[in-house]
């Protein structure tokens, strides 16, 4: 339904009401609501939202923006930061364990792990993540969009300046405020810089100052601009044109889904929504407690009606729920037409549910976990990879088989380590290095190459394609890490 009714009207039906609505919301989903028939944008100006859920998310969204801004700088006794994510120079931290090339199947298989979060949760939840997580929405509705309300006011105020001639208070507010974001902008900047380079590389640069690391900071000035511009201009298109989960819920979700959703049983009644008038038995006249009001729209940051069902442009941010709330409670009407409900729960009253399709995600989620915990935790501190040299067959020297090798030793963490080669699976053999002593120095992070001569025993070998296992020895004589590879020798029949 679309505006109230000051005249008289036909009989209101619930069902003609649904097949109505349901043809509106096809409607509503091939357009844009922040888009004119003619392309041209329509700006939004959502009044500050009030109210119970609006000061829950702020509270979340001031804790997550304090670990997203401190988190780079913190250091763990190992001497790793927390995150780190040198993209040129092939460096990864996270949750203080280094990461190298080697280790891209376990970031593949984090991805894979947080991809199937996503969809569980999605499921589960409807865009929670958007509304309360989303750092797009964070730094926009809880930090950009407060200094604006405190610039320029409230929606009306907002409004009325734009549409001014450049007066001086025109002049003095934007410039103001566009100053503001632009000085955030190249702090975000700087934080995430933080979490590419590290905070010891950031504090380097500061204190050699800008002359010295031009390339550095036309990045950062690159990367501000391109905050600025979506957090002052782009704004929530970012969530409707760029940002694909909103397209992604249409798949995901199901008459189980819990979202930010209009009780339209509750709301149209049998009449239909209309007008508050006092001292009306509003449920007498068949009316729905919806007084068309418009304040659900008014504090919509995306400029969509919640009325119109699910639309890929909302992202449950709640300002609609805390915005109907205010206006039932002054009428005196229960609150909650506007909440967090399944379309199950509003059209039959049946609460969520803990669906098999849930289920199955749920148990790929753990696995994934489970696998994800053991091979971080069982993945050795210097990692070793033994290949024989291309090329190369066996040689007899005396009473051994002699195969040449390369080896590649990963040291994966932040102290030097003293390493020895040793053959665990073959007694008395030998391992003689191609150039100095079988014991290397490898320095925190280094990646170590080189070529050494195997000698087994020729009484020891039983096949052509002997099985050996060497081993890594640490300057404690405990094995640190062992690999398994093929041994070359006479065929044998």
């Amino acid at each position: 339904m679309s505006a109230p009714n000051s005249e008289p009207r036909d009989e209101f039906h619930l069902d003609d009401y649904l097949k109505e609505n349901d043809q509106m919301k096809e409607d509503v989903r091939s357009s844009i609501g922040t888009m004119e028939k003619s392309g041209k944008r329509k700006w939004v100006y959502p009044k500050k939202p009030r109210g119970k859920f609006t000061n829950y998310r702020t509270y979340v969204s001031y804790v997550l923006l304090t670990i997203l801004i401190v988190t780079p700088f913190i250091k763990l006794p190992n001497g790793n930061p927390l995150f780190k994510f040198d993209v040129l120079n092939s460096q990864f931290v996270i949750f203080g364990f280094p990461f190298f090339t080697s280790d891209f199947f376990l970031l593949a298989l984090g991805m894979i792990t947080t991809i199937i979060f996503i969809v569980l949760f999605t499921m589960a939840y409807g865009r929670l993540f958007c509304g309360w997580v989303c750092p797009q929405t964070i730094f926009l509705e809880m930090v950009f969009r407060k200094i604006e309300y405190a610039i320029e006011g409230d929606r009306a105020k907002q409004i009325r300046l734009d549409k001014q001639d450049w007066d001086e208070e025109k002049i003095r507010k934007k410039l103001l405020k566009w100053t503001i974001f632009a000085i955030l902008s190249f702090i975000i900047a700087n934080v995430f810089l933080a979490y590419i380079i590290g905070a010891d590389a950031l504090y380097a640069l500061i204190q050699d100052g800008p002359v010295d690391h031009l390339g550095t900071l036309f990045g950062l000035i690159f990367f501000s601009a391109m905050f600025y511009f979506v957090f002052a201009w782009f704004r929530e298109q970012a969530c409707t044109l760029v940002c694909p989960y909103g397209r992604f819920q249409g798949v995901l979700i199901d008459s189980h889904t819990i979202n930010v959703a209009y009780d339209f049983k509750r709301g149209e009644g049998t009449e239909g929504r209309a007008k508050f008038r006092k001292n009306e038995d509003r449920k007498a006249e068949g009316k729905g407690d919806c007084i068309d009001c418009g304040q659900c729209v008014a504090v919509c940051p995306t400029g969509i009606d919640i009325r119109d069902g699910i639309q890929l442009e909302c992202v449950n941010c709640t300002a609609c729920i805390d915005a109907c709330d205010d206006v039932m409670l002054k009428v005196g009407l229960p609150t909650g037409l506007i909440r967090y409900a399944s379309e199950d729960d509003i059209k039959k009253g049946e609460k969520f549910k803990f669906t098999k399709r849930l289920a199955a995600y749920t148990v790929a989620l753990l696995l994934l976990i489970a696998a994800m915990t053991v091979f971080l935790f069982s993945r050795p501190d210097v990692e070793s990879k033994y290949l024989k040299v291309p090329g190369t067959d066996y040689k007899v020297e005396g009473k051994y088989y002699v195969n040449q090798f390369e080896y590649t030793l990963y040291n994966k963490t932040n102290k030097d380590q003293v390493v020895t080669l040793k053959l665990l699976s073959h007694p008395n053999s030998k391992i003689e290095m191609y150039e100095g002593e079988n014991k290397l120095n490898l320095e925190k992070g280094q990646i170590v190459q080189g070529k050494f001569y195997l000698k087994v025993p020729t009484s020891a070998v039983k096949s052509y394609k002997e099985k050996v296992v060497i081993g890594l020895i640490n300057n404690k004589g405990k094995v640190i890490d062992k690999y398994e590879t093929s041994f070359s020798a006479p065929f044998k029949y």
